[in-house]
């Protein structure tokens, strides 16, 4: 069984025991957070939400907070002598999959 949830604008396919990235929620580490259930998908029958499955419920714990890999921004113009460097880490939030009830 698999479902397809959303967090953050993004869509995820997850089963449970899964770890997934998101992006960054305010909830502290242990706490249990819903997800919006897309579809769902139980030994080749398929369920899909519009937009989300009524009755389907995806809950998930906050395993830990961090950030992701750094990025490098270089904005320059030629012949102008103007350089701008720059980084970027995104935060995220790592979850657990706890449940998917249909």
């Amino acid at each position: 069984m698999f479902a397809v949830v959303q967090s953050g604008g993004k869509q995820y396919k997850v089963s449970v025991g899964d770890t997934i990235q998101v992006e960054k929620l305010d909830n502290a580490v242990g706490d249990k957070v819903k997800l919006d259930v897309l579809l769902v998908s139980d030994n080749g029958s398929v369920v899909a939400g519009n937009p989300v499955v009524q009755g389907a419920v995806c809950e998930a714990e906050v395993v830990a907070h961090g950030k992701g890999d750094k990025i490098v921004v270089f904005k320059y113009k030629p012949k102008k002598n103007e350089r701008k460097k720059q980084g970027h880490r995104q935060p995220f939030t790592q979850l657990k999959i706890l449940s998917l009830n249909k």
